[in-house]
């Protein structure tokens, strides 16, 4: 496993964790993370849409639930066409097609793993 699969991991239980423990804004701020380091998988990047939508869905959050269902169906052409925007951590309250800075622990992440595909 590599060290962007386990924080990805490390961000989905964690968001989970929190999920179950009904601290919803946390899950949320956890996935953010997932959304960032998973974005390049498709598998994983429309898991974490799945669970924002979740999550949406538990606060009643119509924005967010529309916001999600929205980018669950983008995704997959996201994926077709390589257009998806670095660092965009996901969320309704961010437009889906904004590259947005890399908060500094995720971008080690990602920047290990690149260099690893090389």
């Amino acid at each position: 496993m590599t060290t962007l699969q386990q924080a990805f991991s490390a961000e989905m239980n964690a968001a989970q964790d929190n999920w179950r423990q009904g601290l919803l804004d946390v899950a949320f701020a956890h996935l953010e993370n997932a959304h960032v380091l998973g974005q390049r998988r498709l598998g994983r990047h429309f898991h974490v849409h799945l669970w924002m939508l979740r999550v949406g869905w538990a606060k009643r959050d119509q924005r967010e639930i529309r916001g999600q269902l929205w980018r669950l169906l983008l995704t997959p052409l996201g994926h077709l066409t390589g257009r998806l925007p670095i660092g965009n951590t996901g969320g309704a309250n961010v437009s889906a097609f904004t590259p947005m800075p890399v908060r500094k622990e995720l971008e080690e992440v990602l920047r290990e793993h690149s260099s690893l595909d090389r």
